[in-house]
C-alpha cells in the first residue's frame, strides 16, 4: 500500500517516501544476522553481526556488500545511491523523490515500464527516498539474480527521462503528496520539522512539496540523475542463496564497465550541475545543540500559528511559559495531537546508544514511563516516541494522541515531568536492563529475512559510512549505563531545546455527510488502451530468463491437534535465533451483536489488561524485559495473535499467551480505558478519508440484516458492559475455534511438551458457534455513495461487489484474475494505464478477497 516507512515501534514519522508501498527502515534500530547463536545476556562486546559480510571495491569506485544465506532459494538485489532531499535546497524539495519515480519509467536500451520487468522476472520490488539516500531493491529467485544485475545496471547510466514522462509523473507525485496531505499528524510534524531545521534540509518534507514538484524543469531532472546516479556515489548489495565469487564476477560484468566520470564534466560526485540545482546544505548554519550557541529556532517569534484559511477557530491554546518554539494547526480533524521535538546529534555521535536506551525506558512497550503516565492515567489514547540519527544531525521526537477536549497544555507538561523525572531522580537497573533486551530483542526480531538485512548495510553504509556500524553500535549499548542515560537526557531533552506543536480539530463530528445516488449507467470515460502485450516485455528482459521456476523441496508444518481440540503448526527454521508465533481465533467482528458493534475488538484489546495471576503491568514488565512483542488485533472474522521472540525466551512468550486466552479477567477500570481510546480511535477512523470509504462500501453491498454490515458507532461502544465482554470471551475463545503456527529456532519435542503444558487443560463445553453468512443479491443498477470529509486535499474512490466464496473452486483462478487485473501498481493493468500512462493517481489496486473483490484508486 502507498505511504511512509515506519521509523520506530509507535509512530510514523513521515520521513520516507516509497514508490509503492511501505517498508521499514530503521536505522539505529535494525540489525543483520550472523549465522552463530547469540547470547541472551546484554553484554554483546563480541558479538559481530556482520562478520559474514564480504565487502569489495569495484576500479570505477561501485561498492559491492554480499552476504551470503542459504536458509531459502531467495536473493535480494539492491542499489543504494547517497544522495537524498538532505542534497536539496528550497525551490528544488523533492527532487531525490521525483527522480526516484522516473527512474522505473524505462531506459535507452529498455523503453518499457521497469514495474513490468520486474514482475516478469517475479519480483517484489520497490524503492524509497529518505534524507541520506535513495535506494532501489528487488527480492527475487536465485535463478534470477543476474538479470537484476543487468536491468540494475542498465537504468544506473541509461535511464530514459523526457518532457511527457516527467509530466505525468508529477502528477503521480502530487497525488502522493495530497494524500499524505490527509493526515492531520502529517502537517503537524512538517510545520514542526520547519522549526528545528530552520536552516537545513532535515526541515524540508522529505517528498517535496506540491509548489516545487510542478516547478521541476526536465534540465534539473537530468543534471541531477548525471550528478548523483553513477558507481562511485552507489553501492550494491546482495544478500540471499548464492556463491559470493560467480557473483562478484557478474557485478563487475554489468556494473564495472559504467564510467564513474561519464555523468559529471570535471569528475566527482557533484561536478557539472547546473547553477540553479547546486545544492549547498553543507554550508547553511546549523541548529544548535546543547553546549552551542543560539539554540533551536533562535529568532523566532513567540507565538508560530500556523492556521488554515476561513477555518472556525477554538480558543487559543496558553502559550507555553519555558520556551518560544510551538506550532498550532487548528483545522478540521478528529482527534487532538501533541507533538515534542528535540534536536540531537548525528548517528555517529557517541552519545547515540545511551539516547536510544533512554527512549527505551520513555516510550517502549506498557510499562515504559511515558505510557504509564499518559495512556494508563487515561488522558492520552496513544503516546510514544522515537530517536532519529542520519548523517548531519538528528532528533528525538515525542507524540500523543487524546480526545479534542483535553487541555494539550497540560499534557505537554506531563511529557516534561516525566523528562525531569528521569533527568533529577535517573533510572532503575531494572529499567536500563528492561531497555537494553528490548533494544537488541527488537534490532534481531526485525532482520529476519534478507531483504531486511540488505536494508541495514544500505543505511549503515550510506548514512553511517560503514556497513560494520551496527557492530559498534551493539557493543556500545552494552556498556550504557544509568549515569549515561541520566545526562544525555539532562543534556538534550531541555525545555529551551524544545519545539512543541499542538494539533486542535475544528470540526467534529460522529459520522460524515453523504449522498447516495443510484444509476442505470456509469457516465465514466475508460480509456480503450490495449493491454501489455507480454511478447513485448519478454524482449526486453536480459538473456536467460523463463518462466520457470525453481524446483525446491520445502518442508511442511507438523500439524498438531491437542485433546482440548486446540490446533498447532510447527514448522523449524534455524536461520536466526528467533520465534515467530502466528495465531488465529474465530472471534471476529462480524460475531458482534448489531446494537454492540465493537465487542469482539475490544474483547482483544482488553486480553493484556490482567489474568487470574497477574495484573496488567506485572504481565507487560514481564514481556518487555524479554523483548517479546505479544499483540492481539481483531478483523472482520476473527482475531489475530501476533508474537515475536529470541529463541532462548520461548517460553516466556507461551506462558504468559496460555494466561490471557484461559484466565483473563477484565478489570473495570481498564475496560473503561480500553472504551475510552477505542471511541478516539473511532474519531480517527471517522476522519480517514480511506476507512470511511471501506465502512461505506460494505455498508452499501450488505443490507442490515448482515453480520457484514455492522460497525463500531459512539453509541454501540458505549453500551457495551463488562459483563457483554466477558460473555464473549467465554463463548467465541475456545481451543476449538483456534489455531497456533509456530516457525522459528526451536526443538520440536521441547515445544510439543510445552504446549501439552500450558494448553492441555484449556476446555471448552458444548457445540462451538458457527457464523452464518447469507447470500448477498447484487443490485440491478449501479449504486453511488458520496460522503464528504471537510478539510481533506484527496478523495478516495472504492468500486466493489460482493464475491465468492473462498472454498469456491474458481478462488485460485480469481486470485490470478486479481494480480492482472490490478495487484501490482505498476505492472497491472489498472495501474498500466491510470497511474503510469495517463499520471492521474499515485495508487490504484484491486484486492480479491474471499468475500468481496474491490478496486481502490
Amino acid at each position: 500500500m502507498p505511504g511512509f516507512h515506519l521509523l520506530n515501534r509507535y509512530f510514523v514519522p513521515l520521513l520516507l517516501f516509497s514508490l509503492c508501498f511501505s517498508a521499514v527502515l530503521l536505522f539505529s534500530n535494525t540489525a543483520t544476522l550472523s549465522q552463530t547463536p547469540l547470547s541472551n545476556s546484554n553484554s554483546d562486546s563480541s558479538l559481530s553481526l556482520t562478520e559474514t559480510v564480504r565487502k569489495t571495491v569495484l576500479d570505477n569506485g561501485l561498492t559491492v556488500l554480499t552476504k551470503e544465506v542459504h536458509s531459502a532459494p531467495v536473493v535480494t538485489v539492491q542499489v543504494w545511491y547517497k544522495v537524498g532531499s538532505r542534497d536539496e535546497t528550497p525551490g528544488l524539495n523533492g527532487i531525490s523523490h521525483q527522480l526516484e519515480h522516473l527512474m522505473f519509467k524505462g531506459t535507452t536500451n529498455r523503453p518499457i515500464q521497469f514495474g513490468r520487468l520486474l514482475s516478469a522476472l517475479g519480483a517484489d520490488s520497490n524503492a524509497f527516498t529518505s534524507y541520506d539516500q535513495t535506494a532501489y531493491y528487488n527480492t527475487v529467485e536465485r535463478d534470477k539474480l543476474e538479470a537484476l544485475l543487468i536491468l540494475e545496471a542498465d537504468r544506473m547510466q541509461n535511464a530514459q527521462i523526457n518532457s511527457e514522462q516527467l509530466a505525468t509523473e508529477k502528477g503521480v507525485v502530487i497525488s502522493e503528496l495530497e494524500g499524505y496531505e490527509n493526515d492531520p499528524g502529517y502537517r503537524l510534524d512538517r510545520e514542526i520539522m520547519r522549526q528545528v531545521f530552520p536552516n537545513h534540509a532535515y526541515g524540508l518534507p522529505v517528498g517535496g512539496t506540491k509548489e516545487d514538484v510542478e516547478g521541476f524543469t526536465l534540465e534539473q531532472v537530468e543534471d541531477y540523475y548525471r550528478t548523483y546516479y553513477r558507481p562511485d556515489n552507489a553501492t550494491v548489495i546482495i544478500v540471499g542463496d548464492f556463491e559470493t565469487d560467480a557473483v562478484l564476477k557478474a557485478v563487475n560484468q554489468h556494473f564495472g564497465t559504467i564510467d564513474a566520470h561519464q555523468s559529471g564534466k570535471d569528475g566527482g560526485v557533484g561536478a557539472g550541475l547546473t547553477d540553479n540545482i547546486r545544492h549547498q546544505t553543507d554550508n547553511l548554519p546549523k541548529p544548535a545543540l546543547p553546549g552551542e550557541s543560539g539554540g533551536v529556532g533562535a529568532g523566532l517569534t513567540d507565538n508560530i500559528r500556523h492556521q488554515t484559511n476561513n477555518l472556525t477557530k477554538p480558543a487559543p491554546v496558553e502559550r507555553l511559559e519555558d520556551g518560544k518554539n510551538f506550532v498550532i494547526l487548528e483545522q478540521p480533524g478528529s482527534a487532538a495531537l501533541v507533538q515534542v521535538v528535540y534536536p540531537l546529534p548525528n548517528v555517529t555521535h557517541p552519545d547515540v546508544p545511551a539516547i536510544d536506551v533512554m527512549d527505551y525506558i520513555l516510550t517502549s512497550g506498557r510499562s515504559s514511563r511515558i505510557y504509564q503516565a499518559l495512556v494508563e492515567s487515561g488522558l492520552a489514547s496513544d503516546a510514544g516516541g522515537y530517536a532519529a540519527n542520519f548523517r548531519d544531525r538528528g532528533w528525538y521526537a515525542l507524540f500523543v494522541t487524546t480526545d479534542p477536549g483535553e487541555d494539550l497544555t497540560a499534557i505537554a507538561q506531563v511529557l516534561q515531568e516525566a523528562i525531569a523525572s528521569l533527568q533529577t531522580q535517573g533510572v532503575t537497573e531494572a529499567e536500563l536492563n528492561r531497555a537494553k533486551a528490548q533494544l537488541k530483542a527488537e534490532l534481531i526480531l526485525e532482520n529476519r529475512d534478507v531483504t531486511s538485512q540488505g536494508f541495514q548495510f544500505g543505511a549503515n553504509h550510506t548514512t553511517a559510512g560503514d556497513y560494520r556500524f551496527t557492530d559498534q553500535y551493539l557493543a556500545a549499548v552494552a556498556q550504557v549505563s544509568s549515569q549515561a542515560v541520566q545526562r544525555v537526557a539532562q543534556a538534550y531533552l531541555t525545555p529551551q531545546q524544545r519545539t512543541v506543536g499542538f494539533f486542535q480539530p475544528t470540526q467534529i463530528q460522529d459520522e460524515p455527510s453523504h449522498g447516495i445516488g443510484q444509476f442505470s449507467k456509469t457516465s465514466e470515460h475508460f480509456y480503450g488502451e490495449s493491454p501489455v502485450d507480454p511478447a513485448e516485455v519478454a524482449q526486453y528482459l536480459p538473456p536467460g530468463v523463463t518462466d520457470a521456476t525453481l524446483t525446491t523441496t520445502q518442508p511442511l508444518p507438523e500439524r498438531l491437534t491437542l485433546t482440548s481440540g486446540l490446533q498447532v503448526l510447527l514448522l523449524r527454521d534455524r536461520s536466526t535465533p528467533t520465534v515467530t508465533l502466528t495465531g488465529y481465533i474465530k472471534a471476529g467482528r462480524a460475531n458482534d451483536p448489531p446494537q454492540k458493534s465493537g465487542i469482539a475488538e475490544l474483547t482483544a484489546d482488553n486480553l493484556m489488561n490482567g489474568t487470574q495471576t497477574q495484573d496488567a503491568l506485572t504481565l507487560a514488565q514481564r514481556l518487555d524485559d524479554r523483548g517479546i512483542d505479544l499483540d492481539f488485533y481483531t478483523v472482520r472474522e476473527g482475531t489475530f495473535i501476533t508474537a515475536s521472540a529470541l529463541s532462548a525466551d520461548l517460553s516466556s512468550l507461551i506462558q504468559p499467551l496460555s494466561d490471557v486466552l484461559q484466565r483473563a479477567t477484565f478489570p473495570p477500570d481498564q475496560l473503561e480505558l480500553s472504551r475510552q481510546r477505542a471511541l478516539t480511535d473511532l474519531q480517527i477512523e471517522l476522519d480517514d478519508p480511506a476507512s470511511v470509504a471501506q465502512r461505506t462500501l460494505a455498508q452499501t453491498l450488505y443490507p442490515q440484516n448482515h453480520p457484514f454490515h455492522h460497525f463500531p458507532t459512539l453509541e454501540s461502544l458505549s453500551q457495551i458492559t463488562r459483563d457483554d465482554v466477558v460473555q464473549f470471551y467465554q463463548t467465541y475463545y475456545r481451543p476449538d475455534r483456534t489455531i497456533l503456527t509456530l516457525v522459528g529456532d526451536f526443538n520440536p519435542q521441547e515445544v510439543r511438551s510445552l504446549l501439552d503444558q500450558e494448553f492441555g487443560n484449556w476446555t471448552a463445553t458444548g457445540k462451538p458457534p458457527q457464523l452464518t453468512v447469507p447470500a448477498v443479491q447484487l443490485p440491478p443498477n449501479t449504486v453511488r455513495v458520496n460522503r464528504v470529509l471537510p478539510g481533506k486535499s484527496q478523495s478516495v474512490t472504492l468500486m466493489g461487489n460482493d464475491a465468492m466464496n473462498r472454498t469456491d473452486p474458481r478462488y485460485y483462478a480469481g486470485l490470478v484474475l486479481n494480480q492482472i487485473i490490478g495487484g501490482d501498481t505498476l505492472a497491472s493493468r489498472l495501474g498500466s494505464v491510470i497511474r503510469d500512462r495517463l499520471g492521474l493517481t499515485y495508487g490504484i489496486y484491486s484486492y480479491f478477497k474471499p468475500e468481496s473483490m474491490m478496486v481502490s484508486l
